[in-house]
């Protein structure tokens, strides 16, 4: 048996683990790992070169900065302004989940449904209505503008590494418009759903809470994260370094700011809260596709596609994306999008196709496919932990029963701008 085979029974049995065992997923990655290194298809130089670095930097950055962000309660004051500001339930799911994804451009998505979920409950709790459509919305709008910028969710960054892609190129790539505004093609025909679905709901409401702002210095450091990570492109036009340095940089100087505003207990719980094994999850992603590149597995398994395809750029594309939202429904779109990107690479110098019209389909079905179900994106499973924890229980048909017209909405105006853009 080669070790082109051996290389993707180890990847298969890991995928396997992972989608059976959810909660271990990480601990069953690093298992595949350990494999790899047992038989010789990881070194520990790999460990250097196959993690990308600059990547898990912004991760880490941007979650920190996103923790010390909620410990302001400026995302809680402007949730309340919101709220105070709208008449109908309806209205009031509608304008959180609006404002969830605007957060969502800017700070990952987990981070955003952490912030905005138990505001939504205390509201909910307040004017006597359920929160799940609302938590619901408010996981699946973050999900949905995650994918828009490089900082928003992880298959962004990654996507962003492979493709050596800046803050500036999902806005403008090469001179055509970029992921951006096929998320945001993608968002209006979802937040118009999303309108005719919270119209049921017409109870008035007549808010009156007030939150007090702790500090403004969270919001000062993202903001200057965003900026920094804006002019990139200037000081590190192959996405090596400046991302993950700046990110780091202005999480630690937060962290140090955050003295003037925050609680020795509440400064140690950011760092109890810190998620290690998303960490560890991306790293051992990065080591798992690395092998699966050096000993073969990814090349043939892209002819493999090529062959069986055929040469409609129409078709392949759909393929790719319609394939990648039903893998993403019930699987982390992480590994997922990472062990796909050198295969559509491939596929495109097979089939002659643009291969940014093939790797952003690929981004835009497999970011998207998980609002489907409650468990296709840790965002889906943060929300509804919050809700369990709450009293609040969420079937899988009752979270599909929005989940999936608003991702069968968004995806298809997304992918067919960029179908019409890229091809």
């Amino acid at each position: 048996m080669n070790s082109t085979i051996i290389a993707g029974l180890i990847f298969v049995l890991t995928y396997a683990a992972i989608v059976a065992f959810k909660k271990a997923k990480t601990q069953i990655l690093w298992i595949g790992v350990g494999a790899g290194l047992a038989l010789g298809f990881i070194h520990a130089p790999d460990f250097i070169h196959d993690i990308n670095w600059n990547v898990m930097g912004i991760f880490a950055g941007t979650l920190i900065l996103s923790e010390f962000f909620i410990l302001s309660h400026v995302p809680d004051a402007i949730s309340t302004v919101l709220l105070r500001k709208t008449r109908t339930v309806g209205t009031a799911y509608l304008a959180v989940c609006i404002f969830s994804s605007i957060l969502s451009v800017a700070i990952e998505n987990v981070a955003t449904v952490l912030i905005i979920a138990p505001i939504m409950i205390q509201l909910s709790k307040k004017i006597g209505v359920s929160p799940v459509p609302g938590v619901i919305g408010i996981a699946i709008a973050s999900n949905l503008q995650g994918t828009a910028t490089l900082i928003g969710d992880p298959p962004s960054m990654i996507l962003a590494n492979y493709m050596r892609m800046n803050f500036n190129d999902f806005f403008v790539y090469h001179g055509k418009p970029g992921i951006f505004f096929a998320v945001q093609v993608g968002a209006i025909g979802s937040m118009l759903f999303l309108y005719w679905y919270y119209n049921r709901y017409k109870n008035p409401i007549d808010f009156k809470g007030r939150v007090e702002i702790r500090s403004y210095i969270p919001t000062v450091f993202i903001t200057l994260m965003v900026i920094a990570l804006t002019l990139s492109t200037f000081v590190d036009p192959d996405f090596k370094w400046f991302g993950g340095f700046i990110c780091m940089f202005l999480a630690v100087l937060c962290a140090v700011f955050s003295t003037r505003f925050t609680t020795a207990d509440e400064r140690r719980w950011v760092a109890v809260k810190y998620d290690f094994g998303t960490t560890a999850f991306l790293a051992g992603i990065f080591l798992m596709v690395g092998m699966l590149e050096r000993t073969g597995v990814i090349e043939v398994f892209a002819h493999f596609l090529a062959r069986n395809i055929g040469d409609n750029p129409f078709v392949a594309f759909s393929v790719v994306v319609w394939g990648s939202v039903a893998f993403s429904a019930f699987i982390d779109n992480v590994p997922y999008l990472t062990a796909m990107i050198p295969v559509v690479q491939l596929m495109s110098d097979s089939l002659g196709i643009n291969v940014e019209l093939l790797v952003f389909g690929l981004l835009i079905g497999a970011s998207l496919g998980g609002n489907i179900t409650p468990v296709g994106a840790a965002a889906n499973i943060v929300g509804v932990g919050t809700l369990k924890k709450h009293g609040y229980n969420v079937s899988f048909g009752e979270f599909a029963k929005i989940g999936l017209p608003f991702t069968v909405i968004a995806t298809a105006l997304g992918s067919l701008f960029i179908y019409f853009v890229w091809n």
